[in-house]
């Protein structure tokens, strides 16, 4: 049913990659709807890990629709964060064409409810799961984490879409389970 609004861009960012365009659902209101509430219905935790921009996109709509989602930790590309001294946490991460680095905020994992037994549990939503290096070295990161006496646990991988030819979910799984709204088969 999504499948049909995603688009497909051969070679971009580099020869090789067939970029997976998610941003129709912004045209497309009914899909939009139906992603978000899928999304809600397959979320865990009560906070939700994010990376920018277009995990943004998908994550924030959750806060609004009663679900269990009550708090928001953005994760922002470098120089994209605001942050007093000793906040910030720098993560490498590895994608398909190339490493990068991205960037949270304990006080963001500190504004965060725990739950019962006191650890804060993260669902890490994001648009695509290729080969799984951005969300490994983000759950690693944040599982790294123990905030005002409270341990960090990402729960939860949760993607728009997915692309199991590239092998993310096996990456994945040893940590927590993943769920996709999407899989593209043979599409590298």
């Amino acid at each position: 049913m999504f499948e049909s609004v995603i688009k497909h861009y051969p070679d971009f960012p580099k020869a090789g990659i067939d970029f997976i365009d998610v941003l129709p659902f912004l045209q497309d209101k009914a899909a939009f709807q139906g992603a978000v509430a899928e999304l809600d219905r397959l979320c865990a935790a009560p906070n939700v890990a994010t990376v920018e921009a277009r995990g943004f996109l998908f994550a924030a709509p959750l806060l609004a629709t009663g679900s269990r989602v009550q708090t928001i930790v953005p994760i922002r590309k470098k120089g994209k964060l605001p942050f007093a001294d000793g906040d910030l946490v720098k993560v490498e991460i590895e994608k398909e064409y190339g490493s990068d680095e991205v960037f949270f905020r304990r006080s963001d994992l500190a504004a965060c409810p725990c739950a019962p037994d006191g650890t804060i549990e993260l669902t890490l939503l994001d648009d695509l799961l290729a080969t799984g290096g951005t969300a490994i070295g983000i759950a690693n990161a944040l599982n790294a984490q123990i905030v005002d006496g409270h341990p960090v646990c990402v729960c939860q991988f949760l993607f728009l879409v997915e692309l199991p030819a590239l092998g993310g979910r096996a990456l994945l799984e040893p940590l927590a389970p993943v769920h996709t709204l999407m899989s593209l088969e043979g599409v590298e």
